[in-house]
């Protein structure tokens, strides 16, 4: 019955026995698996694997030895990647390169979980950057990542050994990204760390200058780099840092600052120099008058430099006596020399306060001592305004004279308009104020005040001449020609005869005497009376001719006053 048994075997019998027919027991498609050299045919190396069948790999991806020959010799154990067990021929499909390549994988995997570096060789460029032989994996380094700096030549680097970071694995799309630069940068990184711990702030040392920035320089120190800032360079003021410096000068600096969180290293060369603020206040004492040169210029004034490394500034405010609200490049220039004087020093601050114009004599000074109060000046008209004239004199300095300086018997707002901007105008100097900038100016008296003494008095006789008729009286005016007087005769004092009392029997140039009935010098006003004189006149020769009472009538007297009068004139 067991004979029977073994005669007819089961479905799982069937099937061990198949298997075992075929030769695949544990081996799988897809894996690594291990194989003998049976034979090596031409080119070709016959590798037993355990199966039904051997399979056939090229012999070149064993790899060869300096003379170009296969190392590879029967009898020898080697990795092989099992695609088929199986192909149309019978033959099985097995591979060497992807046995490596699987192999690298695994390797690599372990080596990016421990994120440790990998040696590899770059082989070939490809769109981006190059790819990279990591022992069997291929790798791709962007181009960003060859060096820290950017790379022109990658000659030298290819097919040479070395390591490489691993930024990324996909296996399953076969992708690896590597960087020879994290190398690099982790490697300088370390190295400036154990330089770094041998410096020591205050330290002087010698170093070549490797790039030039417009905020500075980058200095190497031997294997490491500081910034010398343009600040630190000199202690006068430098523009931009070529100025001074070039790339490839060795140069002498003091470690300033080191930053042992970033490592970053502050350097300078002023510091090397004594110090041109130390006496600064003995040097520019407040008061002194010294040349500099301009070096830079502000819209709220201009730098001064007194010595190399000493500048002070002069304010808008104090850079011309005359001139305000204007740029302080329209008063002066970069590299102009200049004479200033020192205003204020503040030497903790690292500051001195200049005065260009204090260099100058104050004009209003000037005018004074060469116009003192009471003489006459002249000046064009620059503007008018509700208050005066404005007349400019020398030196860019203005005048004014008020509205109640313009005329003695015109009010103010009616004089101003006989003056146009541009015309010539001759005043008298009334007041300076040296302090405050200000010339009163007044043209009225360069005539004098016409009622101011005994010039005129009650009761005197004048001669006028009409300069305007009215319904109720006429305007007339006397005295003097530059400063003349004027007055109203109202219609009643034109005559005693009351149909004499007519402005119109009087014409515009006409003149007539008239009696100064009152001086008001106050309110500036002279009342005169035709009717007055008459009556004086008439009184005068009652007194000296008689009266009518004496039979002499008052026409007679009067001829007889009038006769006389005419043979003394």
């Amino acid at each position: 019955m067991a004979d029977d048994l073994s005669m007819n075997p089961t479905r799982e019998d069937f099937a061990a026995l198949l298997d075992e027919s075929l030769g695949r027991g544990d081996f799988q498609e897809g894996t690594v698996v291990k194989g003998i050299v049976a034979a090596i045919e031409k080119d070709f190396a016959i590798i037993d694997v355990g199966l039904k069948t051997e399979g056939r790999i090229p012999v070149k991806e064993f790899g060869v030895d300096d003379d170009g020959k296969a190392t590879l010799k029967v009898g020898d154990t080697v990795e092989v990647f099992l695609e088929r067990v199986e192909n149309a021929l019978g033959e099985a499909v097995i591979s060497r390169e992807k046995a490596r390549r699987e192999e690298a994988w695994t390797r690599l995997e372990g080596v990016y979980a421990k994120n440790e570096p990998v040696m590899g060789s770059i082989v070939g460029r490809v769109k981006g950057g190059f790819t990279v032989d990591l022992g069997g994996a291929s790798a791709f380094l962007p181009g960003s990542q060859v060096d820290i700096r950017p790379v022109r030549d990658v000659g030298p680097l290819m097919g040479r050994e070395q390591p490489f970071a691993i930024l990324k694995m996909d296996r399953p799309r076969g992708n690896i990204v590597v960087s020879r630069r994290a190398i690099l940068e982790e490697a300088r990184a370390e190295q400036r760390t154990e330089l770094v711990s041998q410096l020591t702030e205050g330290e002087v040392r010698e170093g070549v200058v490797k790039n030039i920035t417009d905020y500075g320089a980058f200095v190497d120190l031997g294997g490491i780099d500081g910034l010398l800032h343009v600040t630190d360079m000199s202690w006068k003021r430098v523009s931009h840092p070529s100025q001074v410096l070039a790339v490839g000068d060795t140069v002498k600096v003091q470690i300033v600052k080191i930053n042992p969180d970033t490592q970053r290293i502050s350097l300078g060369m002023k510091q090397l120099q004594s110090d041109p603020w130390d006496g600064v206040e003995a040097k520019y004492p407040v008061g002194a008058k010294f040349k500099g040169r301009i070096t830079n210029i502000t819209d709220y004034g201009a730098f001064v430099e007194l010595e190399a490394g000493v500048e002070g500034l002069v304010h808008v405010s104090e850079m011309s006596w005359t001139k305000k609200n204007v740029h302080p490049g329209k008063i002066v220039s970069t590299s102009q020399e200049v004479e200033v004087v020192v205003l204020d020093v503040d030497a903790s601050k690292r500051r001195v306060s200049l005065g260009l114009k204090q260099a100058m004599q104050n004009p209003w000074e000037e005018f004074l001592e060469k116009h003192p109060i009471g003489t006459a000046v002249e000046g064009e008209v620059k503007n008018a305004t509700e208050f005066g004239l404005f007349l400019g004199l020398e030196n860019d300095i203005d005048g004014m004279v008020h509205l109640s300086d313009i005329d003695w018997n015109m009010p103010g707002e009616e004089a101003i308009l006989k003056y146009k901007k541009g015309e010539p105008v001759r005043a008298r100097v009334l007041d300076v104020d040296v302090e405050k900038e200000r010339i009163s100016l007044g043209i009225k008296q360069l005539a004098g005040d016409p009622l101011a003494g005994d010039v005129y008095r009650k009761g005197q006789t004048v001669t006028v001449t009409v300069t305007e008729l009215t319904s109720g009286g006429i305007e007339v005016k006397f005295g003097d020609d530059e400063a003349p007087v004027t007055a109203f005769i109202r219609k009643s004092d034109l005559s005693r005869d009351r149909s004499e009392q007519r402005p119109e029997r009087f014409a515009v140039g006409d003149r007539l005497d008239a009696q100064i009935t009152n001086i008001d010098k106050a309110a500036r006003r002279i009342s005169l009376s035709v009717k007055a004189l008459e009556a004086a006149e008439e009184k005068v020769a009652i007194e000296q001719y008689g009266s009518s009472d004496s039979g002499a009538s008052l026409g007679d007297i009067l001829g007889a006053a009038l006769r006389e009068k005419a043979s003394k004139e």
